[in-house]
């Protein structure tokens, strides 16, 4: 056997005496500490067995690699499968039908259908399709679905059978819809909680994810049953992502997880083996890496862990085009992946010529047919297992399972059991029947914000109430509650004295890479103001806090007499309200019962923070949850954050009207530079001037005049931060304008010295009306500008006459809209 190449994986191959390329060499892993798990008897049954082997000797080898091959429908259409054989599509975080992220459920339905009549009517082996998506959260993808709190809310529950039950929850909503797959549970344990993908975890400890994987993996499938499809209304499962996804250095999403192989065991394996003695059908592998080496290239864990002491007999699945980050490897071509024990690639673009290479590896020898064959089996087990080849879908078209009753009370009692109770100074909680309450902060009428990422859209941004017609906003929640009058005004600013004042705020929407942080401080000013405005007047504060991850909020916590960790509670916000408010006898309608599964910090510098290691020292410790029996004094807090504010704040430079620091504004002309922070001045020979105006919010934003004497900008400035990674992940610099008279002369926009002429876009906007701007990094990257030390992430010039407004600059998501233009 060569150095660090799987014995399975070679014993296979050379079994049919061909030449099989081996696996990216990776150290070889000790079978004697890995959990002991076995698939079900029931998945591989001798009567299946039997019929494969049939199905196989029939299958030409253009069929067989059909199946191992994962195309996205955005990329492929039904009538390309009567050229290509591929066994399965994907539904990814920003595809839909027609490409509206808004479809009708019913257009779910005709997708499917369409795609697996085309498979149906080509000729040669009838292999039925396999649809997936990613229903992290209830079915996240699909208009009227019910939205289920994000795992990192449901792992303070502490309630396997509450598990269960929304996974077969989940399961029936996405079978009504003609899906067969979902990719989960995730069983990932974030152990740094800058990582963007934080809230897709359980919890920091294992212990939670061992307790929940099976209970899940039930939810969804089932019990397995010798000789019997799944029953109606299952779906398939996909424990994910194998392996230390959540062990990343640092919180980086794709990273290199830099551990003892007793630490990958104990840390972040103990999820799959109840999730597997349960059945799971499926495995997808990472993207990250492990010491260095990527997971798709490490046969010694894929394979010999996977399908040894963990006795996995299902199929494996790539990540999201992930065999491309193999060294020697492309988006279109990997031997290396499959050879080390990938059964199907996810090619959502790429598929074709992924297709059309792998058959030209497996006929030169260089993927052994032996392997071929063993990955096949695999997916048509699990096919068979799907109740695929039966081709009943009971469930199919019954879309009034999308946001049913029950399942919106069973949303409703998930929001209940993982809101978290840290802080509740003199029982301003539960909030007495017949209080004045005013409802603030613009997170409370919006469940786009309290459903986070992973929702609608791959990153949850721009969804609005609208998009959610069988959900409830945590506002709308309380306003139904009775005994209580209630006020919304998002800024505070009440019409009638309120006896309490109830915020919400917190994190935008979010998800992977693009949700990774440089520390864990909770960044925002306006939260804070707006709490301290409220109690300097007097009235008693409650927070309600909507975030993926513990973040440092010490300040916040320190200005509000109670404070709530609600996580992302999903569409069901009156959940929030069950816990607020007294019942009609004084006493709470229910009490908290949620406990951290994540650490607390203390300070923003504190990550990883993870209970047990070395130095322990939360702000609140794992474990840690108040109930209304509780009489827990919270103390002041240190604010002292612990963090240079460089990097607290790499990509906020003008928000809510406020210049963030360490930024600064800067204007500029012939005559030099003068610096302002106040929201009005001039450059030092008046090419350019400043003033504070409205901009959807009072003094929001600024009016720029530009005099035309020459050239002059606006631009923000500070010490050198490093956007490399945020201009990998296509992140692109936001602002708001408004163009209040045409310009005279071009008008550039710059990244430090990468600059872009931005004359046309800002015409085309008209003139007297806001809109929003996203100009991806990577374009003034590929105009000049060394992303890794970045001065001045936003300078607007010109040599001519411009009267314009600008507000919100930042860095923001791409969510396909961002632009590149022309230079």
């Amino acid at each position: 056997m060569l150095a660090g190449t799987s014995s399975l994986a070679l014993a296979t191959a050379m079994a049919w005496g061909l030449a099989t390329a081996a696996p990216a060499a990776a150290p070889a892993i000790d079978p004697t500490i890995w959990p002991k798990a076995k698939s079900p008897a029931a998945l591989t049954d001798e009567k299946t067995e039997a019929f494969i082997t049939d199905l196989l000797a029939k299958m030409t080898l253009e069929e067989k690699v059909g199946q191992v091959v994962q195309g996205d429908i955005s990329s492929i259409r039904p009538e390309d499968l009567l050229t290509y054989p591929l066994g399965s599509i994907l539904a990814g975080g920003n595809s839909a039908p027609g490409g509206d992220d808004r479809a009708p459920a019913v257009e779910w339905v005709k997708l499917g259908r369409a795609f697996r009549e085309a498979a149906a009517t080509r000729p040669g082996a009838k292999i039925p399709l396999m649809f997936g998506v990613d229903a992290v959260h209830g079915h996240n993808n699909v208009l009227g679905a019910t939205i289920f709190p994000h795992n990192v809310g449901l792992g303070a529950a502490r309630d396997p059978d509450l598990i269960r039950r929304i996974g077969e929850a989940t399961a029936r909503e996405v079978a009504a819809t003609g899906v067969d797959w979902t990719f989960g549970p995730t069983v990932a344990v974030p152990r740094d909680d800058r990582w963007g993908r934080s809230y897709e975890g359980y919890s920091e400890n294992p212990e939670v994810q061992a307790a929940y994987a099976g209970p899940m993996t039930l939810g969804l499938q089932g019990g397995l049953e010798t000789g019997k499809p799944l029953a109606a209304g299952r779906i398939a499962g996909s424990a994910k992502h194998f392996l230390a996804d959540g062990g990343t250095d640092k919180g980086r999403d794709q990273g290199d997880a830099t551990l003892s192989e007793r630490e990958l065991v104990d840390i972040h394996a103990p999820g799959y083996p109840p999730a597997i003695d349960a059945g799971v059908l499926t495995v997808m592998a990472s993207f990250s890496s492990w010491n260095g080496t990527k997971l798709l290239a490490n046969a010694g864990v894929l394979t010999d862990a996977l399908r040894g002491p963990l006795g996995f007999t299902g199929f494996t699945v790539g990540d999201w085009n992930a065999h491309g980050q193999l060294e020697g490897c492309s988006n279109e071509s990997c031997p290396q992946a499959f050879n080390s024990g990938l059964d199907m690639f996810m090619a959502p673009d790429s598929w074709r010529a992924l297709y059309a290479n792998t058959l030209a590896q497996v006929k030169s020898g260089e993927i052994g047919r032996a392997r071929l064959d063993e990955a096949v089996r695999r997916i048509l087990r699990v096919k068979v297992k799907a109740g695929l080849f039966e081709g009943a879908r009971p469930l199919e078209g019954k879309l009034e399972l999308l946001g049913a009753p029950a399942h919106r009370a069973l949303a409703r009692e998930a929001v209940r059991k993982s809101l978290v109770l840290l802080k509740n100074n003199g029982s301003v909680l539960p909030i007495r029947r017949g209080a004045r309450i005013l409802v603030a902060g613009r997170g409370a009428d919006d469940i786009g914000q309290a459903a986070g990422g992973w929702t609608l859209t791959w990153q949850g941004t721009g969804n609005k109430n609208a998009d959610f017609p069988n959900g409830q906003s945590i506002w709308a929640g309380i306003a139904e509650a009775a005994g209580v009058t209630a006020e919304y005004a998002p800024d505070g600013a009440f019409k009638t004295r309120p006896d309490v004042a109830v915020v919400v705020f917190g994190e935008a929407p979010y998800a992977e890479f693009q949700g990774d942080l440089d520390t864990v401080d909770f960044a925002p000013e306006e939260p804070l103001a707006l709490l301290k405005r409220l109690k300097a007047q007097g009235i008693p504060v409650v927070s309600v806090f909507l975030s993926g991850r513990p973040l440092w909020t010490n300040p916040e916590i320190n200005a509000s007499d109670a404070f709530v960790a609600a996580w992302l509670p999903g569409s069901e916000g009156g959940g929030v309200a069950d816990l607020l408010l007294a019942g009609a006898d004084g006493k709470p309608r229910h009490d908290f019962t949620g406990k951290l599964s994540f650490s607390w910090p203390k300070s923003a510098a504190q990550s990883p923070l993870n209970v047990g290691q070395p130095g322990y020292d939360p702000q609140f410790a794992y474990g840690y949850g108040l109930t209304y029996a509780s009489k827990v004094e919270v103390p002041p807090l240190s604010e002292a954050a612990g963090v240079p504010v460089t990097l607290a704040n790499p990509g906020r430079y003008l928000v809510a009207g406020a210049v963030i620091a360490p930024w600064s504004l800067m204007l500029r002309d012939a005559g030099g530079e003068t610096r302002t922070n106040t929201g009005q001045g001039a450059s030092p020979r008046a090419g350019v001037r400043i003033r504070v105006v409205d901009a959807g919010a009072q003094e929001s934003g600024r009016a720029v005049s530009f005099t035309g004497a020459g050239d002059a900008s606006v631009a923000i400035t500070g010490p050198a931060v490093d956007l490399s990674r945020h201009t990998n992940g296509e992140m692109a610099v936001g602002f708001r304008f408004r163009l209040d008279g045409a310009p005279t002369a071009p008008v550039r926009l710059a990244v430090d010295g990468g600059a872009i002429d931005v004359t046309d876009l800002l015409r085309r906007g008209g003139v007297g009306t806001w809109r929003t701007y996203k100009i991806r990094l990577s374009c003034f990257r590929d105009a000049g500008t060394d992303v890794a030390a970045v001065t001045t992430p936003f300078d607007l010039s010109t040599a001519g006459k411009l009267e314009a407004a600008v507000a919100d600059i930042a860095l923001t998501y791409n969510e396909g809209d961002a632009i590149c233009p022309s230079k």
